[in-house]
């Protein structure tokens, strides 16, 4: 165990590259938290809700596959510092935004910038600390994570409270500048790798292909039938098809398959992506349900994130000590199984006159289980790279994350629309109202998103009298049987790590 503890000097480095890492997750995070507020302000149409939430994750997730190539080439110091620099000069433009178009344009190139913190800052990791104290470094490094994402929603809730949402855009540069001041001091250069040809067409194929799946997921609300839909699936699975067929042939592809052969490498990447799904969406479901039903203020919301949270930090570090000491498998089936127990919580607790109370230890499993998951799916991830392509490696197991963290809320958006339009025409039947009559009294309720100044979403007056209609109470069972179903993913990841896993360590593939 003696091997396994943190030499005091390496604190500043973890310390840097965490707050780095952890830029990609509160970035995203505090737009869905308070992304009633601005799709109100910025009148964004509701079939672009989703969207914007999940669009700078969705940049992340094709982009990030190229940052690794890049970074084993050209420096993965360098690429982090000018990943920093970028993130917070977008952030600053963003607080001018004059309307929705212009914020998802920002938003797209802030994920740019956020792909290089996210494929650089583990593998930097990897690089700057013993083998040996691998894993205690990575619990370090997810319990500084856990801190601020506990502290940061909590300020960003307070910030839009007080002064508005585009000061928001202020809290992500403070926490780069920092990360800056910490990696450019501390945290060591290693020698770049042989320069390799970025993979251009491979890059541009799988940014089609989650693009267009995304557009096409969002679609599905207004039918699955209608070409909206069926066109941007359709070019999805082409792009992807041809992705694979690419990269099985270019010599220097952007995704090295052969590390697929390895069941614990593959199945660290789909609970990974698991993982990263329920989180992206229940930071989308907290924003809607705390500000659509309970009105809840943001600095509310925020401070959900906050209780226990030194708690879980404590968890995370153990959890890399036993990772350690054992493997990562059975810290990662707990995991999974926390995530599962947060989701089936809400789902069986959630009403309209919910306590506010009653949403915290929901968010703390959540959080918990996501990070013990994500500790085990680090190490397991990083034990397949070599030193020469650990940018590369790092950068597959974060394209996965971040295409799950895209496509979170998305369909948790689309599943819930499904659910709540079965609530309420059951409810209209039950009245005696037609499907036409339901149906304007529902767009009476979304319309008070716009001329209901003091809530953050819809008019709670709209909700519990439009046309006699119970819509808060149908909203609360659609949010309930979305919860519901998607709290089955991390059950099957875990019946999945359970059996395909190896129980005991096998010497890391050589790629």
């Amino acid at each position: 165990m003696a091997r396994s503890r943190i030499d005091t000097k390496m604190v500043p480095v973890i310390l840097g590259l965490s707050i780095a890492f952890t830029v990609t997750v509160v970035d995203p995070l505090m737009l869905s938290l308070n992304l009633p507020q601005m799709s109100r302000d910025l009148q964004v149409p509701s079939q672009l809700i989703g969207f914007l939430s999940g669009a700078a994750t969705l940049v992340m997730a094709a982009a990030v596959l190229a940052v690794g190539s890049l970074a084993d080439s050209f420096g993965l110091k360098r690429l982090l510092m000018l990943g920093l620099v970028a993130v917070t000069v977008v952030n600053l433009l963003s607080t001018l935004s004059p309307g929705y178009r212009y914020l998802l344009a920002m938003r797209f190139l802030d994920g740019l910038g956020l792909a290089a913190l996210l494929g650089v800052s583990f593998a930097l990791l990897k690089m700057s600390v013993p083998e040996e104290k691998r894993p205690a470094a990575i619990g370090v490094f997810m319990a500084t994570e856990m801190v601020l994402c506990g502290v940061t929603p909590a300020v960003a809730g307070w910030v839009v409270d007080t002064v508005g949402w585009r000061w928001l855009f202020l809290v992500t540069p403070l926490l780069c500048l920092l990360s800056l001041w910490l990696t450019a001091r501390y945290v060591p250069d290693p020698p770049g790798g042989q320069r390799r040809r970025l993979d251009v067409a491979g890059v541009t194929l799988v940014g089609v292909a989650l693009l267009a799946l995304v557009i096409g997921v969002a679609a599905a609300q207004n039918g699955i039938s209608r070409p909206e839909t069926l066109l941007p699936l359709a070019l999805s699975l082409i792009a992807f098809v041809l992705f694979v067929f690419h990269e099985r042939r270019t010599p220097e592809p952007v995704l090295e398959l052969g590390l697929f052969r390895s069941r614990a490498f593959s199945v660290a990447l789909a609970a990974n992506l698991t993982l990263n799904f329920i989180v992206g969406g229940f930071g989308f479901v907290l924003g809607q349900f705390g500000g659509v039903v309970l009105s809840l203020p943001p600095q509310t919301i925020g401070l959900l994130f906050l209780p226990g949270t030194l708690l879980i930090a404590g968890a995370v570090v153990l959890a890399g000590v036993l990772i350690g000491k054992y493997t990562p498998r059975p810290v990662m089936i707990s995991g999974l199984l926390v995530m599962a127990a947060s989701g089936l919580l809400l789902a069986g607790t959630a009403s309209p006159e919910m306590a506010v109370w009653l949403l915290v230890p929901a968010t703390w499993l959540c959080n918990l289980g996501s990070l013990v998951t994500s500790s085990s799916v680090s190490e397991t991830v990083l034990a397949h790279a070599p030193p020469e392509k650990s940018g590369t490696v790092a950068s597959v197991q974060q394209a996965f994350g971040m295409t799950g963290y895209a496509f979170g809320p998305t369909v948790y958006l689309l599943l819930f629309n499904v659910f709540f339009q079965r609530e309420w025409l059951n409810d209209a039947e039950s009245r005696g109202l037609s499907v036409t009559e339901a149906e304007n009294a529902v767009d009476a309720a979304r319309s008070g998103m716009a001329v209901s100044t003091g809530s953050s979403g819809y008019d709670p007056n709209l909700l519990r009298h439009a046309s006699g209609l119970k819509l808060d109470v149908d909203f609360t069972e659609g949010l309930r049987l979305t919860m519901l179903t998607v709290s089955l993913l991390p059950l099957l990841m875990a019946v999945a790590v359970y059996l395909l896993v190896p129980r005991r360590r096998k010497p890391r593939a050589q790629a």
